[in-house]
């Protein structure tokens, strides 16, 4: 019968003469696990930071967008062409049943002067509606209401960046600013919401009541047009039935025939944001599967520096056959040595992973998080390169004829 206890011991005894062997051989290992954690760690950043900023647009959104003008034979682009009203989007509201909530936007650029300090930002005139649909909350101050809409009231919500660039630390409560000279009251301050999936900062905004933006600060020669209308549907689940509902109401309501063009455009964005978090999901993986080469490279040494130990070790294994040690004994032996040194290396490759992903977070604007699975998975992986890649030498070690092992100088 094995005895197990007995194995391990003589493992380590074996592997405590000779040290700076056994610490190179964990070397690679050691690196391998820690390069592991830390690529992971950095992956999952990524991920979590593209949730963070899918979070931040809003949840089960699609965005309704104008067509494109052609003038002259020339196409435009979308956006161009100016039909989109706020009629429209009281519509989809009503008649489209997966449509949880709409916003109707018109939305442009500005600068925006308080006291003796400016800054350019980006305007939208929208609806009381907009913070629940981009499921944005406030800061400070109240939202405006369907009377400052109905009034064409002059006031506004101002976002953080606005807030640190424009107030120097003052209280922009009840503050009044202006917007292209028109004067504002600023009665909200939005929280705040950090980048967007394209590096736009969306805390440099100011929301402004829809029919004070058209009459006061872009001038429509419409008074119902809209840029565009974001829509919040009911759930996740519903995002294709609430295009195609939008998509068959807007063509009954612009009389669009059934081989004629769309004059407008409606696009998934809670998709395209969930690509991007697939995209970066794969490249967490691909960062994974790297990184783990080191590994198989580290294993690579565990067999070789074995090797050359069952050569340096050929008489000892003919006095343990002598003595009446079996062929599975020596196997055992040799295999549980080079588990042990993948199992060090892998405890000491956690830390130093553990510790580099903290640093790299630390010492970059970077979000590196370790992954209790991934760790956990790096250090069985660990185990199974020292079995795979100790076997070998073990079963080189177990076919030595004993007599002949004797003999070995």
């Amino acid at each position: 019968m094995i005895n197990l206890a007995a194995t391990v011991k003589i493992s380590l005894r074996a592997l405590k003469i000779n040290k700076m062997r056994s610490a190179l051989t964990m070397l690679g290992i050691v690196i391998g696990v820690t390069a592991v954690i830390i690529m992971v760690a950095i992956g999952s950043g990524a991920r979590e930071r593209v949730s963070r900023q899918i979070s931040s647009a809003g949840s089960n959104l699609l965005v309704v967008v104008p067509g494109s003008m052609t003038a002259g034979g020339i196409r435009m682009g979308f956006g161009t062409q100016a039909n989109l009203t706020t009629k429209d989007a009281e519509a989809i509201l009503k008649e489209c049943p997966a449509v949880w909530d709409v916003s109707p936007e018109v939305h442009g650029a500005a600068q925006v002067v308080f006291g003796n300090q400016n800054w350019s930002t980006a305007i939208t005139a929208t609806t009381p509606s907009y913070l629940n649909v981009r499921d944005w909350l406030l800061d400070d101050g109240r939202n405006f209401s369907d009377q400052d809409i109905r009034n064409t009231t002059k006031v506004c919500i101002v976002g953080q960046t606005i807030v640190e660039n424009l107030f120097a630390g003052q209280d922009p409560i009840d503050q009044i600013i202006r917007i292209k000279k028109v004067p504002f009251v600023v009665i909200g301050v939005l929280e705040a919401k950090g980048q967007d999936l394209m590096g736009q900062d969306q805390d440099d905004m100011i929301l402004i009541p829809i029919t004070t933006g058209r009459k006061k600060v872009f001038g429509s020669l419409r008074p119902d047009m809209v840029r565009s209308i974001i829509v919040k549907t009911v759930s996740t689940q519903e995002l294709p039935q609430a295009e195609t509902q939008i998509q068959e109401l807007l063509r009954q309501r612009h009389h669009i025939g059934p081989k004629e063009e769309e004059d407008f455009t409606v696009r998934n964005l809670t998709q395209m944001l969930q690509m991007a978090e697939k995209s970066t999901r794969i490249m967490t993986m691909l960062l994974g599967a790297i990184a783990s080469i080191s590994l198989l490279v580290g294993g690579i040494g565990i067999m070789n520096i074995m090797l050359v130990s069952v050569t340096e070790r050929t008489r000892e294994i003919g006095i343990r056959m002598a003595v009446g040690a079996k062929v599975r004994d020596i196997r055992l032996q040799f295999i549980t040595e080079a588990l042990i040194l993948s199992m060090i290396g892998g405890a000491i490759g956690i830390i130093m992973g553990i510790a580099g992903a903290k640093l790299i977070a630390l010492l970059t604007d970077w979000s590196a998080m370790v992954s209790l699975p991934a760790t956990a998975a790096a250090f069985g992986f660990s185990g199974l390169v020292g079995i795979f890649f100790g076997f070998y030498p073990a079963y080189k070690a177990s076919l030595l004829n004993p007599i002949e092992a004797l003999r070995y100088e």
